[in-house]
């Protein structure tokens, strides 16, 4: 058996999260794809995955195998491109991955148009929470809000988002005012993991040179933001979100920033990608056709929030 078609197999199990997913997207029986993984597991000496009726995991052999394989995977799909120069179109299977808040809807919707335009190009659409290692991951396009330490990866800024503090007209007119962040130990709390569940932290103001941290007791705790977007919306307390998070409730006028002078600097959001995969036609089209769209949404999201 080659075993470079058998780590293919391999890959597309752990994508797909099953033998039969993998059968589906291969278009080969289950037989095969139980066959391939037989085969590099009799390869290297060690099993790769442990499998039940209704459960795949990796094992921890397996986890660097499968980072291993991704590399191989993605250096000899770099060549064929190389060696095909211009006359190869974009075409294959491309890894899109960003937050679930932003992948949702905002890139959702870009994909969905890029794949209108490139039939020859399918998208998976990564959705996590977690940052994860793009190599490993067999990533080739990312959208990432944060300031990004230096590394391999190439970053193309797209926009910036602020940290905010917002609730719905509502409860700002039937509570006490919000001038400081002492004020919000008097209010409702919606939160989060993602932003703090029992305080927040504001950077320095005035004379002080230590962040301020507000410690709270919230009202309602979620992990998801559009239930937080929605408990804030309805009137039940005070959130704390991303601009980008919020942009249309901040339109309508459903919801208002407050603490606007207290807030942190604006975090960027970038599209990167690994060192050379620019050079895949795929990869290449489509951050030409994602950047200059992601470029005019967080464009409106900084002209919205400054008047929200």
């Amino acid at each position: 058996m080659d075993r470079i078609d058998a780590m293919k197999v391999f890959v597309a199990t752990l994508d797909e999260g099953s033998l039969a997913g993998a059968d589906r997207r291969l278009g080969r029986s289950a037989a095969a794809v139980s066959r391939a993984i037989a085969y590099l597991e009799a390869h290297t000496g060690t099993a790769l995955l442990h499998r039940t009726t209704r459960t795949l995991r990796l094992s921890a052999a397996g986890e660097r195998y499968a980072a291993a394989c991704r590399r191989i995977l993605l250096d000899l799909d770099e060549a064929d491109v190389l060696a095909a120069g211009e006359r190869s179109a974009p075409r294959g299977l491309l890894t899109v991955a960003t937050s679930l808040a932003a992948g949702e809807t905002l890139m959702r919707e870009i994909v969905e148009a890029f794949i209108e335009r490139y039939p020859t190009v399918t998208v998976r659409l990564a959705l996590s929470d977690v940052p994860v290692n793009m190599i490993d991951e067999g990533i080739d396009v990312a959208l990432r809000v944060a300031h990004l330490p230096d590394s391999s990866l190439v970053a193309t800024q797209v926009g910036e988002v602020r940290r905010v503090i917002a609730a719905s007209p509502d409860y700002l007119a039937a509570h006490a005012p919000i001038e400081t962040p002492a004020d919000l130990s008097k209010h409702q709390i919606v939160s989060m993991t993602y932003f703090g569940i029992d305080s927040w932290r504001f950077p320095p103001s005035g004379r002080a040179s230590v962040p301020q941290v507000v410690q709270f007791t919230p009202r309602l705790i979620v992990n998801s933001i559009r239930a937080a977007i929605a408990s804030a919306v309805a009137g039940h307390g005070v959130a704390r979100m991303l601009t980008y998070h919020m942009v249309d409730e901040i339109e309508r006028g459903s919801l208002r920033i407050v603490l606007r002078d207290f807030e942190h600097p604006p975090m960027p959001v970038h599209v990167i990608t690994p060192q050379g995969r620019l050079a895949v036609p795929k990869v290449r089209a489509f951050v030409d056709f994602a950047v200059p769209r992601l470029r005019k949404h967080f464009a409106r999201v900084s002209k919205v929030a400054e008047k929200g």
